[in-house]
């Protein structure tokens, strides 16, 4: 340590004094506005992309309430008070035998009218959370005193989910497409160039661990690797819940493609002329365009399933729960299924592969 010392003291005395310089010294206790600023640009762009727009999103809805309700621009720190009004005005609650918020209906129709509100009424509480987990974020960001952990706050919130729970409002999810459904869809996959391609998109979506919709638009021909005559592995760069990509210790592992997903992705690239950038695109007349929207990757889903007569609430989430779910019916360990579909919590995955577990279990068949 003496040595360090020394040695630090004598590169000190040796450096040149620097110029007076006209930018003046930063503060070591206090972030500047610019470098916070900078900070939450870097921490939203870490972001994945759907969860920022939800994000802008929840916060357009704050400001625009906020102008109708108090007429003036919303501010930080929120007050503790118009965080409990913003619950109570969206929170449905039973009066007299009826439903009803405390929202005029003039500013909820308005806000409604303004594009900010579906239609008019109480927001889900699924909706309400979001939106208060946004706003959460956004105070803990500006290191500013945070309304949304306030104990009335909570409190409200807490008894608002009972309650809402009790008049048995409940968070749906999306149709998992297990085996049956997904071959029922990829029957209605015929020779066309469309058909190849939907085909082979279903098969990839699904047999390489229940990919996300926007990890299959963003899907690469250069992150293909091909290991056999019928198995590729697939590199991810990134994902939702990787987003530092394939250098950072969390990187995730290939994903193996194999057998008929294979062989459909084969004929789908060889059919398309597909040999560099986006996998699955767009089609015009039989025409190969650019790279499928994920929004479009649902409405492939949806559309597949309607052919199929299925009746179901089907989107792109569908395959990736069905995965999940039919790993849970042939008693896969469940680290061997979050290897595939990049979870990193346990309870996040655990109800569709208990769904699963209990679907082929005998507890479900005492009658026999």
């Amino acid at each position: 340590m003496p040595a360090a010392r020394t040695i630090a003291k004598t590169a000190i005395q040796e450096k040149p004094p620097l110029r007076k310089l006209t930018t003046p010294p930063l503060s070591t206790e206090q972030l500047g506005d610019r470098a916070r600023a900078a900070a939450e640009e870097i921490l939203l762009a870490g972001e994945a992309e759907n969860t920022v727009r939800s994000y802008r999103s929840a916060m357009r809805y704050w400001c625009a309430w906020a102008q109708a309700r108090y007429g003036k621009a919303l501010a930080l720190p929120v007050p503790v008070a118009m965080v409990m009004q913003f619950v109570v005005d969206h929170t449905a609650r039973i009066k007299a035998g009826e439903l009803v918020m405390e929202l005029p209906y003039e500013i909820d129709e308005q806000l409604v009218a303004a594009g900010f509100k579906g239609a008019v009424g109480a927001l889900k509480m699924s909706t309400v959370s979001h939106r208060l987990y946004v706003l959460s974020k956004l105070h803990q960001l500006r290191r500013v005193a945070n309304p949304c952990a306030d104990s009335q706050v909570k409190n409200l919130v807490s008894k608002a989910k009972r309650a809402a729970s009790k008049r048995g409002e409940i968070t749906t999810k999306k149709t998992a497409a297990t085996r049956e459904p997904l071959e029922a869809m990829l029957a209605t996959c015929d020779d066309s160039l469309e058909g190849v391609r939907d085909r082979a998109l279903l098969l990839f979506a699904w047999a390489s661990g229940g990919r996300r919709r926007s990890e299959v638009s963003d899907a690469q021909v250069e992150q293909l690797i091909k290991a056999g005559a019928d198995t590729y592995q697939f590199r991810m760069h990134r994902s939702k819940t990787s987003q530092a990509g394939s250098n950072s210790r969390q990187a995730s592992i290939d994903k193996p493609i194999r057998g008929v997903a294979a062989e459909a992705l084969t004929e789908w690239l060889h059919r398309g002329q597909i040999a560099e950038g986006p996998i699955f695109r767009r089609l015009w007349k039989d025409r190969v365009g650019p790279s499928l929207s994920p929004a479009a990757v649902a409405n492939i889903v949806k559309r597949r399933a309607a052919l199929a007569g299925i009746e179901g609430d089907w989107a792109g989430h569908s395959l990736r729960s069905g995965f999940v779910t039919e790993a849970g019916r042939r008693k896969i360990p469940l680290g061997d299924i979050m290897a595939l579909t990049e979870h990193r919590q346990a309870a996040t995955v655990i109800g569709y592969h208990r769904a699963g577990e209990l679907f082929e279990s005998e507890v479900a068949n005492l009658l026999e």
